[in-house]
Protein backbone atom coordinates (compact mmCIF):
# COMPACT_ATOMS: atom_id res chain seq x y z
CA UNK A 1 0.00 0.00 0.00
CA UNK A 2 1.19 3.37 -1.17
CA UNK A 3 0.25 6.27 1.16
CA UNK A 4 0.45 9.64 0.91
CA UNK A 5 3.05 10.16 3.75
CA UNK A 6 5.79 8.10 1.76
CA UNK A 7 5.37 10.69 -0.96
CA UNK A 8 6.63 14.88 -1.03
CA UNK A 9 4.26 16.54 -3.30
CA UNK A 10 5.87 20.11 -3.83
CA UNK A 11 5.45 21.25 -7.09
CA UNK A 12 2.96 18.45 -7.84
CA UNK A 13 -0.55 18.66 -9.06
CA UNK A 14 -2.58 15.74 -7.36
CA UNK A 15 -5.81 14.88 -8.39
CA UNK A 16 -7.62 13.86 -5.48
CA UNK A 17 -11.02 11.57 -5.85
CA UNK A 18 -13.08 12.50 -2.83
CA UNK A 19 -16.60 11.39 -1.93
CA UNK A 20 -18.49 14.57 -1.35
CA UNK A 21 -21.80 12.95 -2.05
CA UNK A 22 -23.42 15.04 0.75
CA UNK A 23 -26.83 15.06 2.36
CA UNK A 24 -28.18 17.92 1.09
CA UNK A 25 -31.48 19.76 3.27
CA UNK A 26 -33.14 22.91 2.51
CA UNK A 27 -29.94 23.57 0.45
CA UNK A 28 -27.67 23.27 2.81
CA UNK A 29 -24.90 20.57 3.27
CA UNK A 30 -26.66 18.31 6.23
CA UNK A 31 -23.68 16.56 7.33
CA UNK A 32 -20.35 17.35 6.26
CA UNK A 33 -18.46 13.84 7.70
CA UNK A 34 -17.59 12.77 4.48
CA UNK A 35 -15.65 16.50 3.44
CA UNK A 36 -13.71 16.26 7.02
CA UNK A 37 -13.01 12.86 5.94
CA UNK A 38 -11.05 14.10 3.32
CA UNK A 39 -9.50 16.91 4.90
CA UNK A 40 -5.62 15.39 6.11
CA UNK A 41 -5.10 14.21 2.69
CA UNK A 42 -5.73 17.29 0.77
CA UNK A 43 -3.63 19.22 3.84
CA UNK A 44 -0.58 16.82 3.67
CA UNK A 45 -0.23 17.91 -0.40
CA UNK A 46 -0.51 21.45 0.03
CA UNK A 47 1.78 21.13 3.61
CA UNK A 48 4.16 19.77 1.17
CA UNK A 49 3.78 22.79 -1.36
CA UNK A 50 1.93 20.72 -3.72
CA UNK A 51 -1.95 21.73 -5.71
CA UNK A 52 -5.17 19.33 -5.52
CA UNK A 53 -7.34 19.03 -7.97
CA UNK A 54 -10.41 17.38 -6.57
CA UNK A 55 -13.31 15.22 -8.37
CA UNK A 56 -16.18 13.89 -7.11
CA UNK A 57 -19.67 13.12 -7.90
CA UNK A 58 -22.95 13.90 -5.51
CA UNK A 59 -26.02 12.67 -5.71
CA UNK A 60 -27.68 10.25 -9.10
CA UNK A 61 -27.71 12.85 -11.79
CA UNK A 62 -28.85 11.77 -15.45
CA UNK A 63 -26.82 14.09 -17.72
CA UNK A 64 -26.59 17.96 -15.90
CA UNK A 65 -28.67 18.78 -13.22
CA UNK A 66 -28.83 22.17 -11.27
CA UNK A 67 -29.79 20.60 -7.56
CA UNK A 68 -26.25 18.25 -8.22
CA UNK A 69 -23.53 20.97 -8.96
CA UNK A 70 -20.78 21.22 -6.79
CA UNK A 71 -21.78 25.19 -6.64
CA UNK A 72 -24.33 23.75 -4.00
CA UNK A 73 -21.57 22.33 -1.60
CA UNK A 74 -18.52 24.51 -2.50
CA UNK A 75 -19.16 27.06 0.45
CA UNK A 76 -19.29 23.93 3.04
CA UNK A 77 -15.85 22.53 1.20
CA UNK A 78 -14.50 26.11 1.90
CA UNK A 79 -15.25 25.81 5.71
CA UNK A 80 -14.81 22.54 6.42
CA UNK A 81 -11.46 22.34 5.09
CA UNK A 82 -10.24 26.00 6.07
CA UNK A 83 -9.03 27.65 2.87
CA UNK A 84 -10.06 28.98 -0.32
CA UNK A 85 -11.48 26.23 -2.90
CA UNK A 86 -11.95 27.37 -6.60
CA UNK A 87 -14.56 26.31 -9.05
CA UNK A 88 -14.56 24.96 -12.23
CA UNK A 89 -17.51 24.96 -14.27
CA UNK A 90 -16.63 21.37 -16.14
CA UNK A 91 -14.74 18.10 -15.70
CA UNK A 92 -12.88 17.95 -18.59
CA UNK A 93 -13.46 21.18 -20.41
CA UNK A 94 -11.50 24.17 -21.28
CA UNK A 95 -12.45 25.83 -17.88
CA UNK A 96 -11.32 22.93 -16.13
CA UNK A 97 -7.91 22.66 -18.46
CA UNK A 98 -7.28 26.42 -17.44
CA UNK A 99 -7.76 26.32 -13.59
CA UNK A 100 -5.77 23.00 -13.10
CA UNK A 101 -2.63 24.48 -15.70
CA UNK A 102 -2.49 27.54 -13.57
CA UNK A 103 -2.97 26.32 -9.80
CA UNK A 104 0.00 27.52 -7.50
CA UNK A 105 1.62 25.29 -4.83
CA UNK A 106 -1.15 25.01 -1.75
CA UNK A 107 -4.49 25.96 -3.91
CA UNK A 108 -7.07 23.56 -4.28
CA UNK A 109 -9.45 23.41 -7.43
CA UNK A 110 -12.65 21.26 -6.72
CA UNK A 111 -14.21 20.16 -10.76
CA UNK A 112 -17.68 19.95 -11.47
CA UNK A 113 -19.87 16.65 -10.57
CA UNK A 114 -17.81 13.83 -12.16
CA UNK A 115 -21.42 11.53 -13.20
CA UNK A 116 -22.66 14.47 -15.11
CA UNK A 117 -20.84 12.73 -17.42
CA UNK A 118 -22.12 9.16 -18.60
CA UNK A 119 -18.35 8.15 -19.34
CA UNK A 120 -17.26 8.22 -15.19
CA UNK A 121 -20.04 5.62 -14.66
CA UNK A 122 -18.41 2.95 -18.05
CA UNK A 123 -15.71 3.83 -16.74
CA UNK A 124 -14.33 5.20 -20.51
CA UNK A 125 -11.04 4.67 -20.80
CA UNK A 126 -10.74 8.36 -22.75
CA UNK A 127 -12.45 9.96 -20.54
CA UNK A 128 -10.29 8.62 -18.00
CA UNK A 129 -7.31 10.04 -20.09
CA UNK A 130 -8.49 13.15 -20.63
CA UNK A 131 -9.14 13.51 -16.95
CA UNK A 132 -5.66 12.29 -15.72
CA UNK A 133 -3.96 15.16 -18.33
CA UNK A 134 -4.87 17.69 -15.24
CA UNK A 135 -2.37 16.43 -12.79
CA UNK A 136 1.29 14.91 -12.25
CA UNK A 137 -0.41 12.19 -9.58
CA UNK A 138 -3.36 10.10 -8.21
CA UNK A 139 -4.56 9.77 -4.94
CA UNK A 140 -8.13 8.00 -4.00
CA UNK A 141 -9.58 9.02 -0.81
CA UNK A 142 -13.01 8.12 -1.86
CA UNK A 143 -13.68 4.76 0.31
CA UNK A 144 -17.60 4.86 -0.66
CA UNK A 145 -16.90 4.93 -4.00
CA UNK A 146 -13.93 1.81 -4.24
CA UNK A 147 -16.41 -0.53 -4.90
CA UNK A 148 -17.03 1.01 -8.37
CA UNK A 149 -14.84 0.51 -11.78
CA UNK A 150 -15.54 3.81 -12.88
CA UNK A 151 -13.44 6.14 -14.37
CA UNK A 152 -11.69 8.70 -11.63
CA UNK A 153 -11.86 5.71 -9.21
CA UNK A 154 -10.21 2.94 -11.52
CA UNK A 155 -9.51 3.38 -15.02
CA UNK A 156 -7.41 6.73 -14.62
CA UNK A 157 -4.95 4.75 -12.08
CA UNK A 158 -3.52 3.13 -15.25
CA UNK A 159 -2.16 6.75 -16.48
CA UNK A 160 -0.76 7.13 -13.35
CA UNK A 161 2.83 5.74 -12.10
CA UNK A 162 2.56 7.96 -8.54
CA UNK A 163 -0.75 6.94 -7.62
CA UNK A 164 -1.46 6.73 -3.84
CA UNK A 165 -3.77 5.78 -0.92
CA UNK A 166 -5.08 8.87 0.42
CA UNK A 167 -5.34 9.01 4.53
CA UNK A 168 -8.79 8.24 4.58
CA UNK A 169 -9.16 5.38 2.26
CA UNK A 170 -5.61 3.71 4.26
CA UNK A 171 -7.54 4.14 7.40
CA UNK A 172 -10.69 2.36 6.62
CA UNK A 173 -8.61 -0.75 4.53
CA UNK A 174 -7.05 -0.91 8.14
CA UNK A 175 -10.14 -0.94 10.09
CA UNK A 176 -11.29 -3.37 8.15
CA UNK A 177 -8.18 -5.57 8.09
CA UNK A 178 -7.97 -5.09 12.08
CA UNK A 179 -11.51 -7.33 12.02
CA UNK A 180 -11.15 -9.48 9.62
CA UNK A 181 -7.68 -10.80 9.05
CA UNK A 182 -5.95 -9.51 12.91
CA UNK A 183 -8.57 -8.93 15.26
CA UNK A 184 -8.03 -9.17 18.52
CA UNK A 185 -10.22 -12.16 20.08
CA UNK A 186 -12.96 -12.32 21.25
CA UNK A 187 -14.30 -11.41 18.47
CA UNK A 188 -17.46 -10.16 17.80
CA UNK A 189 -19.74 -8.93 14.72
CA UNK A 190 -22.99 -7.25 15.44
CA UNK A 191 -25.44 -7.34 12.44
CA UNK A 192 -28.56 -5.87 12.52
CA UNK A 193 -31.51 -4.31 9.79
CA UNK A 194 -34.77 -5.59 8.49
CA UNK A 195 -33.60 -8.18 6.41
CA UNK A 196 -31.23 -11.25 6.75
CA UNK A 197 -31.45 -11.21 2.85
CA UNK A 198 -28.95 -8.14 2.32
CA UNK A 199 -26.37 -9.48 5.39
CA UNK A 200 -26.48 -13.45 3.57
CA UNK A 201 -22.81 -13.15 2.17
CA UNK A 202 -21.73 -11.07 5.52
CA UNK A 203 -22.97 -13.46 7.84
CA UNK A 204 -21.17 -16.64 5.89
CA UNK A 205 -18.24 -14.73 5.55
CA UNK A 206 -17.74 -13.26 8.80
CA UNK A 207 -19.02 -16.50 10.71
CA UNK A 208 -15.45 -17.50 9.62
CA UNK A 209 -13.62 -15.20 11.62
CA UNK A 210 -16.17 -14.11 14.37
CA UNK A 211 -16.15 -15.89 18.15
CA UNK A 212 -19.52 -14.45 18.90
CA UNK A 213 -22.56 -12.85 16.22
CA UNK A 214 -25.27 -10.59 17.77
CA UNK A 215 -28.26 -10.78 14.78
CA UNK A 216 -30.62 -8.00 15.82
CA UNK A 217 -33.51 -5.59 14.04
CA UNK A 218 -35.54 -7.03 12.03
CA UNK A 219 -33.43 -9.66 10.75
CA UNK A 220 -33.65 -11.92 13.73
CA UNK A 221 -37.46 -12.46 13.22
CA UNK A 222 -36.78 -14.84 10.50
CA UNK A 223 -34.44 -16.71 12.77
CA UNK A 224 -37.10 -17.04 15.50
CA UNK A 225 -39.50 -18.32 12.66
CA UNK A 226 -37.37 -20.83 11.54
CA UNK A 227 -36.41 -22.01 14.95
CA UNK A 228 -40.57 -22.20 15.51
CA UNK A 229 -40.86 -18.87 17.30
CA UNK A 230 -44.03 -17.17 17.04
CA UNK A 231 -43.31 -13.50 15.86
CA UNK A 232 -46.93 -11.88 15.46
CA UNK A 233 -46.63 -9.26 12.45
CA UNK A 234 -43.26 -8.92 12.83
CA UNK A 235 -41.38 -8.04 9.66
CA UNK A 236 -39.54 -11.38 8.34
CA UNK A 237 -38.80 -13.21 5.14
CA UNK A 238 -40.49 -16.35 4.36
CA UNK A 239 -38.16 -17.63 1.45
CA UNK A 240 -34.97 -16.99 3.91
CA UNK A 241 -36.06 -19.56 6.25
CA UNK A 242 -34.18 -22.24 5.11
CA UNK A 243 -31.14 -20.20 4.68
CA UNK A 244 -31.45 -18.88 8.49
CA UNK A 245 -30.99 -22.75 9.24
CA UNK A 246 -28.01 -23.46 7.62
CA UNK A 247 -26.67 -20.36 8.81
CA UNK A 248 -27.10 -21.54 12.60
CA UNK A 249 -26.01 -25.16 11.79
CA UNK A 250 -22.63 -23.05 10.06
CA UNK A 251 -21.92 -21.30 13.52
CA UNK A 252 -22.28 -24.57 15.46
CA UNK A 253 -19.88 -25.70 12.85
CA UNK A 254 -17.41 -23.07 13.26
CA UNK A 255 -17.99 -22.82 16.87
CA UNK A 256 -19.71 -19.16 16.85
CA UNK A 257 -22.49 -18.37 19.33
CA UNK A 258 -25.09 -16.52 17.43
CA UNK A 259 -27.04 -14.57 19.77
CA UNK A 260 -30.85 -13.56 19.77
CA UNK A 261 -32.98 -11.69 21.25
CA UNK A 262 -34.60 -13.09 24.17
CA UNK A 263 -37.59 -10.34 24.57
CA UNK A 264 -38.80 -7.86 21.99
CA UNK A 265 -40.50 -3.82 22.55
CA UNK A 266 -43.85 -4.43 20.33
CA UNK A 267 -47.04 -2.46 19.53
CA UNK A 268 -49.78 -2.72 17.38
CA UNK A 269 -48.88 -0.17 14.56
CA UNK A 270 -45.33 0.67 12.95
CA UNK A 271 -46.00 4.26 14.65
CA UNK A 272 -44.01 5.92 17.12
CA UNK A 273 -47.11 6.41 19.28
CA UNK A 274 -48.21 2.81 19.28
CA UNK A 275 -49.28 1.05 22.40
CA UNK A 276 -46.24 -1.17 23.45
CA UNK A 277 -45.70 -4.22 25.29
CA UNK A 278 -42.96 -6.83 25.96
CA UNK A 279 -43.15 -9.96 24.85
CA UNK A 280 -40.69 -12.81 24.97
CA UNK A 281 -39.69 -12.96 21.33
CA UNK A 282 -40.48 -16.58 20.87
CA UNK A 283 -44.44 -15.58 21.70
CA UNK A 284 -45.32 -12.36 20.44
CA UNK A 285 -49.20 -11.99 20.12
CA UNK A 286 -50.63 -12.19 16.57
CA UNK A 287 -51.61 -8.72 16.36
CA UNK A 288 -48.22 -7.40 17.43
CA UNK A 289 -44.98 -6.74 15.74
CA UNK A 290 -41.43 -6.48 17.07
CA UNK A 291 -40.23 -2.71 17.14
CA UNK A 292 -36.88 -2.56 19.56
CA UNK A 293 -34.99 -5.00 21.53
CA UNK A 294 -35.99 -5.69 24.89
CA UNK A 295 -34.68 -5.29 28.51
CA UNK A 296 -33.63 -8.93 29.17
CA UNK A 297 -32.00 -8.48 25.14
CA UNK A 298 -29.75 -5.59 25.91
CA UNK A 299 -28.85 -7.37 29.41
CA UNK A 300 -27.24 -10.49 27.39
CA UNK A 301 -26.11 -7.97 24.64
CA UNK A 302 -24.24 -5.89 27.15
CA UNK A 303 -22.47 -8.78 28.68
CA UNK A 304 -21.07 -10.38 24.88
CA UNK A 305 -19.71 -6.81 23.59
CA UNK A 306 -17.98 -6.25 27.21
CA UNK A 307 -16.52 -9.49 27.01
CA UNK A 308 -15.06 -8.51 23.58
CA UNK A 309 -11.72 -7.34 22.21
CA UNK A 310 -12.70 -6.54 18.62
CA UNK A 311 -16.04 -5.14 17.37
CA UNK A 312 -17.68 -5.04 14.21
CA UNK A 313 -21.28 -3.03 14.05
CA UNK A 314 -23.75 -2.86 11.07
CA UNK A 315 -27.44 -2.37 11.70
CA UNK A 316 -29.62 -0.71 14.41
CA UNK A 317 -31.26 -3.33 16.96
CA UNK A 318 -35.00 -1.59 16.44
CA UNK A 319 -37.01 1.31 14.82
CA UNK A 320 -34.45 3.85 16.30
CA UNK A 321 -35.45 6.50 13.92
CA UNK A 322 -38.76 6.40 16.28
CA UNK A 323 -37.99 7.74 20.00
CA UNK A 324 -39.97 5.61 21.51
CA UNK A 325 -38.40 2.62 19.98
CA UNK A 326 -34.69 3.57 19.98
CA UNK A 327 -33.55 2.63 23.14
CA UNK A 328 -32.16 -0.71 21.93
CA UNK A 329 -29.83 0.79 19.24
CA UNK A 330 -29.04 3.64 21.84
CA UNK A 331 -27.80 1.53 24.59
CA UNK A 332 -25.79 -1.07 22.16
CA UNK A 333 -24.12 1.82 21.07
CA UNK A 334 -23.56 2.77 25.14
CA UNK A 335 -22.46 -0.43 25.50
CA UNK A 336 -19.24 -0.62 22.06
CA UNK A 337 -18.16 2.71 23.78
CA UNK A 338 -17.57 1.64 27.28
CA UNK A 339 -16.16 -1.06 25.54
CA UNK A 340 -13.92 1.23 23.21
CA UNK A 341 -12.92 3.30 26.22
CA UNK A 342 -11.59 -0.11 28.21
CA UNK A 343 -9.20 -1.22 25.75
CA UNK A 344 -11.76 -2.80 22.41
CA UNK A 345 -11.57 -2.08 18.75
CA UNK A 346 -14.83 -0.53 17.50
CA UNK A 347 -15.83 -0.08 13.68
CA UNK A 348 -19.29 0.98 13.06
CA UNK A 349 -19.98 0.90 9.55
CA UNK A 350 -23.64 0.91 7.19
CA UNK A 351 -25.62 3.64 6.28
CA UNK A 352 -28.41 3.07 9.62
CA UNK A 353 -25.46 2.14 12.11
CA UNK A 354 -23.54 5.55 11.10
CA UNK A 355 -26.62 7.60 11.96
CA UNK A 356 -27.26 6.03 14.60
CA UNK A 357 -23.99 6.70 16.46
CA UNK A 358 -24.11 10.09 15.11
CA UNK A 359 -27.93 11.00 16.30
CA UNK A 360 -26.94 10.06 19.72
CA UNK A 361 -23.31 11.57 19.71
CA UNK A 362 -21.64 8.45 20.47
CA UNK A 363 -19.52 8.72 16.63
CA UNK A 364 -16.12 10.20 18.35
CA UNK A 365 -16.80 7.17 21.72
CA UNK A 366 -16.14 4.69 18.30
CA UNK A 367 -12.36 3.37 17.20
CA UNK A 368 -13.44 4.03 13.65
CA UNK A 369 -16.89 4.98 12.03
CA UNK A 370 -16.50 4.29 8.18
CA UNK A 371 -17.56 6.59 5.52
CA UNK A 372 -18.50 3.72 3.14
CA UNK A 373 -21.55 1.74 3.07
CA UNK A 374 -22.02 -0.20 0.24
CA UNK A 375 -17.83 -0.70 -0.14
CA UNK A 376 -17.73 -1.40 3.52
CA UNK A 377 -20.76 -4.38 3.07
CA UNK A 378 -18.90 -5.85 0.05
CA UNK A 379 -15.26 -5.95 1.92
CA UNK A 380 -17.23 -7.64 5.25
CA UNK A 381 -18.46 -10.08 2.28
CA UNK A 382 -15.10 -11.10 1.26
CA UNK A 383 -15.11 -8.96 -1.65
CA UNK A 384 -12.11 -7.10 -3.58
CA UNK A 385 -12.65 -3.91 -4.61
CA UNK A 386 -12.11 -2.66 -8.01
CA UNK A 387 -10.90 0.97 -6.68
CA UNK A 388 -8.26 -0.11 -3.96
CA UNK A 389 -7.00 -2.35 -6.31
CA UNK A 390 -6.18 -0.35 -9.35
CA UNK A 391 -3.55 0.86 -6.71
CA UNK A 392 -2.12 -1.81 -5.89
Amino acid sequence: MRTVDQFNFKNKRAIIRVDFNVPIENNKVADTSRIKAAKQTIDKVCKDGGSCILVSHLGRPIGFQKEFSMTNIINEVENVLERNVFLSKDVIGPDAKKKSLHLKPTQVLLLENVRFHDEEKKGDIDFAKELSLLADCYINDAFGTAHRAHASTTTITTFFNDKFFGKCLEQEVNSIKKVLNSGKKPILAILGGAKISSKIPILKNIIKIADHIIVGGGMSFTFIKAMGGQIGLSIHEDSMLETAKEILEKAKKYNVKIHLPIDVVCSKKFDNESEQRVFDITKIDNDFQGMDAGPKSLDLFEKVVMDSNTILWNGPLGVFEFSNFSNGTKMLGYFISKSTKGGAFSLVGGGDSVAAVKKFKIENKMSYVSTGGGAMLECLEGKNLPGINALL
